[in-house]
């Protein structure tokens, strides 16, 4: 799945073909969501904030909403440097959040086509908090069946905790405190996996 497509990095390297600095962030959000003011998106935020609370050892996190990036770059078409930028923050991080609303029980094409172009093993050594939203409860396992296999795809350590919540358990876009203890439970474990990976 991963070598089909032109390289937008050197994974040997781990460097951007593009040169130029590049900033280290410890913790990533990625927003699988065509919307930039989705739920899922809203969930994702929470993780961020919890991850970037003192004494919660995320530390300095930063969002990252894949609709906004250009579409050819992300489909491998031409070398872009928003995308190679993208992908270069998701190396440099420690625990990467990741964020889909869930379309024909799986997560989003915009998810997919951004992890097909991530170097193999990009996520080795690195924690990761699964985040869906859907409308019932009926995807509810494409948490496990679908966001943990594709993490696990490319090395990541996936948290115990993953984050699904349904249209019903939002009240004028916010989330109800279940789903909230729920993100902040993910945060604590992802928080603690990545001490644990550092030392």
């Amino acid at each position: 799945m991963h070598h089909d497509r032109p390289r937008l990095l050197d994974s040997s390297r781990g460097r951007s073909l593009f040169g130029g600095a590049n900033v280290s962030t410890p913790v990533i959000g990625l927003s699988g969501s065509p919307n930039t003011s989705s739920r899922s998106r809203a969930l994702l935020e929470l993780a961020l904030t919890a991850l970037e609370r003192p004494g919660a050892g995320g530390g300095p996190s930063r969002l990252i909403d894949l609709a906004k990036l250009p579409s050819d770059g992300l489909l491998g078409r031409r070398e872009d440097a928003d995308v190679s930028e993208a992908i270069q923050s998701v190396l440099d991080a420690a625990i990467i959040v990741v964020s889909t609303p869930i379309y024909r029980a799986t997560y989003s094409g915009l998810l997919k086509v951004f992890f097909d172009l991530l170097p193999q093993d990009a996520l080795a050594r690195k924690v990761a908090i699964p985040i869906a939203t859907g409308g019932g409860p009926g995807h509810l396992l494409a948490v496990d069946h679908g966001l943990r296999p594709l993490l696990a795809s490319v090395g990541a350590l996936v948290v115990a905790t993953g984050v699904y919540g349904t249209d019903a358990q939002f009240r004028a876009g916010v989330p109800e405190p279940a789903l909230v203890e729920r993100i902040e439970r993910a945060a604590l474990e992802a928080a603690a996996l990545a001490a644990g990976v550092t030392t």
